[in-house]
């Protein structure tokens, strides 16, 4: 027991083996002030550089999104047969000739048939740091960001956190605007005209519709300077044309009893007509008479712009400021070893105290199987005691059956470190299959035993003698039959085996182990149990003096 505890303390401990199914799937993060054209540009030559590898076979990519300096890639290897590495050792290849890409990084990881957690990052695990000081948690993010990428058991270490998004701070002076007649939904409109993308209109065709959008051409949109360019219309129309106002009533006299005050009305408005027909607010027409100009105004009139800085995303969880960093493993290490090798950094940097980091996604789920391991295996046995004892109609001969477990934890446990294999949630499953498997031999041997004992008046020295000899030839039968029915998983090389490997690993190694030492520890263990057992009987009988009959076997 004292060796099974040793062994779970030191062998390597993950949550779900690492597969190659033959996909890797890619992020990119580019600089934060990158254009959605340069964006394309870079994603082309990921998809160059990702193509020309031997091991791809196609390559699918795509930009935007919420984010305009991200995007995404999916890859598809050759078959195993037709590749010459793994899918960690083609990433491994891959990345020196892709960080050769300036201003944008690729982070690749290999799929996973079983992927748990909901989150999405550029890497397979997250860390996520909270703190209810925001300012405090944007200073100290990049300096862990930087820490961890120096710890030699993580790769692709990259943070959500982005701070430096450029925009246009646009300052309007709301009197002055108001003083040429502009309002702020004036304002908002047309800037949104010219760089919202607003559609206009829709063209029905006989197969399809097409969406009118209306903005500014491609060539003004990187430059700050066209706002210098942008006006705005006092009438909240169109800057040409004609403006449509309220009908403009005819001026009339005090005389329109007389023809001569009714010609005097009608020069008067004649002139009128033809004051506003000069005018830049368009045609008159009729009676009807437009008095309201319809003038522009430059933006650069009323408002100030210059650059500035903004985040791209302000992230919360739990109520508090938070910014997860994402990595991948190195090869050949745990999820154990590098979540260790995180929080010893975070112990050397210094971290404040109002900043604490949390595993995420796969990552916690497996801190929190570490804690429910021991206490599924406690379950296990107890609820295998409790049968045992149910069935026996004893409290001892339980326990002879399970005294050959801890040699089969033993064996299980060695054989995933020889074959250099983490202990996983698979290889859990394998101790449970054992605990069920191997403790058929006690249970022939100690049932063959009693049997003689309560039948034939043997000795249990006898007894167990003779149940090791008669039930060596099945117990031998049914290990084999066992141990051979693992071989196949243990072996596996097709496509995604490394999630089965574990359990064909455990298995034949606890049924090897508890195999060899069964016959040798269940008679002693029987013995033992048994001399505790009689103990109590001997006693009474030697303080009676009398010459009591042995206790019948249980």
């Amino acid at each position: 027991v004292a060796l099974n505890v040793h062994l779970f303390t030191v062998v390597p401990k993950g949550f779900f083996p690492q597969q190659d199914i033959g996909q890797i799937m890619g992020g990119i993060q580019a600089d934060q002030s990158i254009s959605f054209q340069l964006m394309r540009e870079k994603l082309g030559r990921f998809v160059a550089i990702v193509k020309d590898d031997p091991a791809v076979d196609t390559v699918v990519g795509y930009t935007g999104g919420s984010q305009t300096n991200s995007g995404f890639l999916f890859i598809a290897l050759k078959p195993l047969e037709q590749r010459d590495a793994s899918a960690d050792q083609v990433i491994a290849r891959l990345r020196p000739k892709l960080a050769k890409v300036p201003g944008a990084t690729l982070f690749l990881q290999a799929m996973q048939d079983v992927r748990a957690g909901g989150r999405q990052s550029n890497a397979q695990y997250q860390y996520t740091l909270q703190s209810d000081d925001l300012d405090l948690l944007r200073e100290w993010t990049p300096k862990i960001t930087e820490a961890l990428r120096s710890v030699p058991d993580i790769a692709d270490v990259n943070s959500d956190t982005q701070e430096k998004g450029l925009e246009i701070d646009l300052k309007i002076d709301r009197d002055t605007a108001a003083r040429l007649g502009l309002s702020m939904a004036q304002i908002s409109n047309t800037l949104y005209d010219a760089f919202g993308q607003r559609q206009v209109s829709t063209i029905y065709a006989p197969l399809n519709q097409y969406h009118v959008v209306m903005e500014v051409a491609p060539a003004y949109w990187q430059d700050p300077r066209t706002l210098d360019d942008i006006r705005i219309s006092t009438s909240g129309g169109a800057l040409a044309g004609s403006a449509s106002t309220a009908a403009v009533a005819a001026v009339s006299t005090q005389l329109t009893g007389s023809a001569d005050a009714l010609s005097a009305d009608a020069v008067r408005n004649a002139n009128t007509n033809r004051i506003a027909n000069t005018t830049k607010s368009g045609a008159s027409t009729g009676a009807a008479v437009s008095t309201r100009f319809n003038l522009s105004v430059p933006l650069s009139a009323f408002a100030t712009f210059g650059p500035g800085t903004t985040p791209l995303a302000v992230n919360h969880q739990g109520l508090f400021a938070a910014s997860t960093l994402s990595f991948n493993l190195k090869p050949g290490v745990t999820l154990g070893e590098g979540l260790a090798a995180i929080n010893r950094a975070m112990v050397q940097l210094g971290v404040p105290a109002s900043i604490h980091g949390t595993s995420q996604g796969t990552a916690k789920l497996f801190q929190q199987s570490l804690g429910t391991q021991p206490l599924l295996i406690l379950v296990a046995l107890l609820s295998v005691y409790v049968v045992l004892g149910i069935l026996y109609e004893s409290f001892v001969h339980p326990l002879t059956i399970l005294s050959t477990l801890p040699s089969a934890g033993v064996g299980a446990v060695l054989a995933l470190i020889v074959c250099k294999s983490e202990f996983s949630l698979i290889a859990l499953i394998g101790v449970i299959l054992l605990i069920g498997i191997v403790k058929k031999n006690a249970i022939m041997m100690v049932d063959f035993a009693l049997e003689a004992e309560r039948a034939r008046g043997l000795s249990p020295e006898a007894a167990i003698r003779e149940a090791c000899l008669q039930r060596f030839r099945p117990i031998l039968m049914t290990t084999l039959a066992a141990i051979f029915g693992a071989v196949p998983l243990a072996l596996a090389s097709g496509t995604g085996a490394e999630l089965r490997q574990p359990l064909g690993i455990t298995i034949i190694g606890g049924l090897m182990v508890s195999q060899l030492l069964t016959l040798y520890t269940t008679p002693v263990v029987y013995l033992l149990l048994d001399r505790l057992r009689r103990r109590p009987a001997r006693a009474s009988r030697e303080e009676t003096g009398g010459a009591a009959p042995l206790a019948p076997a249980e």
